[in-house]
């Protein structure tokens, strides 16, 4: 059973971010903090970005997350070096919150990753 955090909206035409996280039981609800304090902010302020869902499976105990943008040419115009500044902001955050050791291996490691595109669907 998958565990809905915001409310489900699909592009039109865009593209949706997809990735996959290991978040134990334990973390959860870090993890969620972690995400609110430091992607979602700077997500808002990057162009073409329309929004995000977060689902957390308690089987498996990994997040899933599909992050909307309106096109995949703005999504990919986000240089790398941003992109991973904001994940060391993320890890940060969790590595203080638990008092760990910032060298050690991050806490939500990511499993997969990968893009779903809406498609027309054909006139009849």
């Amino acid at each position: 059973m998958l565990l809905s955090v915001a409310a489900p909206v699909m592009a039109e035409h865009g593209v949706i971010e997809q990735l996959r996280l290991a978040v134990p039981a334990s973390h959860r609800e870090l993890w969620l903090q972690a995400e609110a304090s430091s992607w979602q902010p700077w997500l808002e302020q990057q162009s073409g970005f329309e929004g995000r869902e977060l689902f957390w499976d308690p089987e498996r105990e990994e997040g899933l997350l599909l992050i909307r943008w309106s096109s995949r040419a703005q999504w990919k115009a986000i240089p790398s070096e941003e992109v991973q500044r904001v994940k060391e902001v993320f890890e940060a955050r969790v590595n203080q919150a638990l008092n760990r050791d910032p060298a050690a291996a991050p806490l939500f490691p990511l499993l997969a990753e990968g893009e779903l595109r809406s498609q027309a669907l054909p006139s009849r």
